[in-house]
């Protein structure tokens, strides 16, 4: 059975500085959870306090209902992969995957049928005599994967274990972690500064900034229901436009002298200046006649566009404020 991981008002301090800051998390057992964010949020702090590797200033650290704070690293049921690899230069491939089983004292059959086992699963049985410098970026990352595997633990750990990777390479092994989870069914934690692997990769994202949970939840409620103004722009790629509207009644808000639906009740008073956010994928352009193409009111103005491989991004600058590009269509955020 999958492994729960509950995080209660969890907090690190390095003297008097608060790098993680009273965060509350629920990590469903088998979920592919994602910690995202911008660099020193302390996302992988978090994920080091988790392992046993960083200690808990304060609140609770709870994994299937038990108290993880004063337990040690090795007894926590984790195995962790790193950005850096960190296999052993000297030895083959296979002892790589089997040296952390022989110095627990497994016997020898046992320890060749996990590495077998995990050689097979990862498809890198015909590099098990081979050193890690005859072995290609992607190549060294999954016996890095391997190493945890032969543990049989309840909880992997990433911490952005795809960083040093190509662009290629890191789609493929995208890729590989997700096939590999589907198999495993366990609780896995996957750090990443890259909202692309957040996105495509995570049954859950939990989106951090200066070390507090700004919103977590599934891929698309995160970025069809995103809590604050952080989290709206944070995911999407061309990121979401903003711009400041005053509410005209219950429904609608006006930006200058058009008035937009807001496709929902505000609740606030007529007058209230609220934030204003555009998808790019909601662009309507205009045909000059002051209709739009995908109908509804135009805005006239001038528009370019840019390939990118097989997308292509539009920008549309609007003559009624040529302050920002503007893009139609929106939700409002507060």
């Amino acid at each position: 059975m999958a492994t729960t991981i509950s995080l209660k008002n969890v907090e690190k301090r390095y003297g008097a500085l608060d790098v993680i800051r009273g965060i509350d998390l629920d990590i469903k057992p088998g979920a592919f959870t994602v910690f995202v964010g911008p660099s020193g949020c302390g996302k992988s702090t978090l994920l080091r306090m988790i392992a046993g590797l960083e200690s808990i200033s304060d609140g609770d650290l709870m994994i299937d209902g038990g108290r993880m704070n004063d337990v040690a690293a090795a007894r926590r049921g984790i195995a962790m992969v790193f950005q850096s690899y960190a296999l052993y230069p000297h030895m083959s491939v296979y002892k790589n995957l089997a040296f952390g089983l022989e110095t627990a004292g497994y016997k020898r059959d046992e320890i060749n049928r996990r590495v077998q086992d995990a050689a097979s699963t990862l498809q890198i049985t015909d590099y098990l005599n081979r050193k890690p410098k005859a072995l290609s970026g992607g190549q060294r990352q999954r016996v890095a994967i391997g190493r945890s595997i032969v543990r049989d633990p309840k909880i992997f750990l990433f911490d952005e274990p795809l960083s040093n990777l190509d662009a290629e390479l890191r789609v493929q092994m995208r890729v590989e972690i997700t096939k590999l989870h589907e198999r495993l069914g366990n609780t896995m934690i996957y750090v990443t500064h890259d909202q692309v692997e957040a996105m495509t990769m995570a049954d859950q994202i939990v989106v951090l900034r200066g070390g507090q949970v700004m919103q977590s939840g599934s891929p698309l409620e995160l970025y069809n229901e995103p809590d604050n103004r952080f989290v709206a722009g944070f995911l999407g790629s061309p990121k979401m436009n903003f711009a400041t509207v005053r509410v005209a009644d219950d429904s609608a808000v006006m930006l200058e002298d058009q008035r937009i639906d807001a496709g929902r009740r505000l609740g606030v008073a007529p007058g209230t200046e609220l934030t204003l956010g555009i998808r790019p994928e909601h662009i309507g352009i205009g045909d000059g006649s002051g209709q739009s193409r995908r109908g509804g009111d135009g805005r006239s103005g001038r528009a370019s566009r840019r390939q990118h491989g097989a997308a292509r991004s539009s920008e549309l600058r609007s003559r009624a404020a040529h302050r920002r590009p503007a893009r139609s269509a929106c939700l409002p955020y507060g």
